[in-house]
């Protein structure tokens, strides 16, 4: 039985505390590097003296660069090492013949190719270098290497004529652009103007993109072709219609406008380019355009292109989000600016177009303006009767009026049908609204309405509709008793406010019970006001009540006689009294300064000395705080009012607070007692 493998032991590091002086890895490179511990001597220099030895040593050379091509033919570089080695030994046909049999092994390396030319024209062997380029370039016509050799050797040997006849063959290939602006440049070096003119007519025909018809116009420009240049561009924008338009062509078309000074046709340019391009790729047409018209236009110009700029701004913003109604009120003002009828109308249908997706009252508020705005366009600009009745029907037909209505546009509606004298038109169209969606601002202005037409028998019938339909809206008991006054029939508008403040419920009943009042005192039915007073006295203690009855009886009692002082201290003695046992204390102090304010203007100093008496004094004292659990949370200071009245009306407190004190002396005495 074998016996388990023992394991290693593992030497235990005992002191793990870093070493005083630490050794950095570019030390230890460094301190070899100073030692040099294994130098290689170099291999000694040899020096062939005789033919003999000069024979063997090739021999031996060959017979190694053989072996190598041997073991593996496809390796490249073991056929140019080869045959530079040949060519170092001044045997230029056996670097030849390498090369040949290497191009036998791969005739398409690009590097082979090179490598065997650049050794024919070393050896100033033209016609072998032009040979082997005719093969490159006939097996490889791709390789845009061998093309600019080529051509560079033949000008390099001043063969200008042969050099134009490569550049040709290479040109029948379609190469790339620079192969192109090569050959132009080749021929701008010998003034060739009109053979440059037709390889870039060629060029751009083979290469059409923007940049290039831009070269050829400079081209044109930069030799004072003025005319050949314009050409240039309007063949581009003529090759390139309108279906595959560029905003780089337009803005480098206009800017050599600019720099000819024909700013007008720059204009035109700018104009034709915003017309045709699609609106989301005419950003740089608007910058270039209004940077122009800030150098050479005038105002109206200036004001042209920022409003067009805008135009486009909202056109995109209401195309990203056709529901941003704010952009489509912009974008119709400026259109309307423009003036043009169709367009502003066929923006209009445009805007209107897009209902709000939800039945939500607060989407629809912006986007009813729309309707209003074309309505009222058609009416006051176009002047067209018959399509502004449309478009308020066709807005009236969209609105959902069982969730929610608008009645802005019933009333717009009704008011542009009276104008055109069509007044049952208008009458029947705000009673189907009453029918179909009553509300208080439909009645109130069907109510205006005829009494604009002193039609007052149907004010009162809607009047009446209106208060079956709220009863408890007193401002509409209150107007309907003030067109009642008005008409002169005050039994009618006091029965009118008589059924008003007999309603089990009312809004705001303060302000009904206040205009009731007036309306007395304003007929001078003095004692009618007073007995109103007492009326709503017996249902609230409000200290504006009392206060505003003070102050009638100050103004109206002497007219019947009566000294008013005195009522209006019996008025505040019953106002105290109420607001005492109600103990309401914040209303009471305001009635107490407003009292003692009479006295001092209307009194003496005895009766101003009496109410001062009645005024409290502020104490200060703790109360517990109760949480919503009804659990105590802790004490807060509060500040509380003691009226000297209720201290008189409770004589035994003082009694109390007296035991009390008597109470703890005794507590205290006998304490002492016990200690003794």
């Amino acid at each position: 039985m074998e016996k388990p493998q023992k394991m290693p032991k593992v030497a235990k590091v005992k002191n793990k505390a870093p070493a005083e002086i630490q050794i950095t890895a570019e030390q230890l490179l460094r301190e070899a590097k100073e030692r040099d511990l294994e130098i290689v001597p170099p291999p000694p220099k040899q020096k062939i003296s005789d033919p003999e030895e000069l024979a063997d040593y090739q021999h031996r050379k060959r017979k190694a660069f053989e072996d190598n091509i041997r073991k593996n033919r496809m390796v490249i570089s073991n056929w140019i090492k080869y045959a530079q080695w040949e060519e170092s030994q001044r045997q230029v046909d056996r670097s030849r013949s390498i090369y040949e049999r290497a191009l036998d092994v791969d005739h398409r390396n690009i590097t082979l190719w090179l490598k065997y030319t650049e050794m024919e024209m070393r050896n100033r062997q033209i016609n072998h270098a032009r040979n082997l380029w005719d093969r490159a370039v006939t097996i490889l016509p791709r390789a845009n290497q061998f093309w600019y050799k080529y051509t560079y050797m033949e000008e390099m040997l001043g063969n200008i004529a042969g050099c134009r006849q490569v550049f040709e063959r290479w040109m029948e290939w379609e190469p790339e652009e620079q192969a192109w602006l090569t050959y132009i440049k080749f021929e701008l070096r010998y003034k060739e103007i009109e053979r440059a003119r037709d390889i870039y007519t060629r060029f751009v025909m083979v290469h059409p993109d923007v940049q290039n018809w831009k070269r050829f116009a400079s081209f044109e420009e930069r030799h004072g072709f003025i005319s050949g240049a314009r050409k240039v561009y309007e063949r581009a924008v003529e090759f390139f219609g309108e279906d595959i338009m560029d905003e780089r062509l337009y803005i480098a078309f206009a800017k050599f406008e600019e720099g000819q000074r024909e700013h007008d046709r720059a204009r035109v340019i700018y104009k034709y380019a915003l017309d045709h391009l699609p609106k989301e790729r005419t950003a740089e047409i608007y910058k270039a355009y209004t940077i122009h018209e800030k150098k050479y236009g005038d105002r109206t110009g200036i004001e042209d292109v920022i409003v067009s700029k805008r135009k486009y701004q909202y056109l995109e913003e209401v195309r990203t989000n056709p529901n941003n109604y704010d952009a489509w009120f912009d974008l119709l003002r400026l259109v309307e600016e423009e003036g043009n009828v169709d367009t502003i109308r066929e923006m209009y249908e445009r805007a209107i177009a897009n209902i709000p997706p939800s039945r939500e009252k607060d989407m629809w508020r912006r986007y009813i303006y729309l309707w209003i705005n074309y309505a009222l366009y058609e009416e006051l600009e176009a002047e067209d009767e018959d399509r502004t009745r449309q478009i308020y029907r066709t807005c009236l037909d969209i609105i959902p009026h069982k969730t929610f209505t608008f009645s802005k546009i019933w009333l717009l509606y009704a008011q542009f049908e009276i104008r055109h004298k069509n007044l049952s038109t208008a009458r029947k169209t705000l009673g189907m609204a009453l029918g179909v969606c009553p509300r208080d601002k439909l009645y109130r202005g069907y109510i205006d309405l005829e009494i604009q037409l002193r039609e007052f028998d149907r004010c009162r019938t809607l009047y009446q509709k209106f208060l079956e339909h709220g009863p408890e809206n007193c401002i509409t008991w209150m107007r309907f008793a003030e067109l009642e006054t008005l008409l002169g029939d005050t039994d009618r508008a006091r029965a009118i406010y008589e059924l008003a403040v007999n309603q089990p419920r009312l809004d705001m009943p303060e302000i009904l019970w206040k205009a009731y009042i007036d309306f007395e005192i304003n007929i001078g039915e003095s004692r009618n006001a007073r007995q109103l007073y007492e009326r709503l006295l017996e249902r609230t203690h409000h200290v504006k009540v009392w206060m505003s009855y003070v102050k009638f009886e100050m103004s109206h009692s002497q007219e019947e006689g009566i000294e008013p002082i005195s009522l209006a201290r019996r008025i505040y003695e019953r106002g105290n009294t109420a607001l005492r046992e109600s103990g309401e204390k914040e209303e009471r102090i305001l009635l107490l300064e407003a009292w003692r304010e009479m006295e001092k203007v209307h009194g003496d100093e005895e009766s101003y000395k009496k109410v001062e008496a009645k005024l409290p004094r502020r104490v200060r004292r703790r109360q517990a705080v109760i949480a919503a659990d009804g659990s105590e949370e802790g004490w807060e200071e509060v500040y509380d009012y003691i009226f000297p009245e209720d201290e008189a009306v409770k004589p035994n407190l003082k009694l109390l607070e007296k035991a009390k004190a008597w109470k703890k002396k005794q507590e205290a005495d006998n304490q002492t007692n016990d200690e003794d």
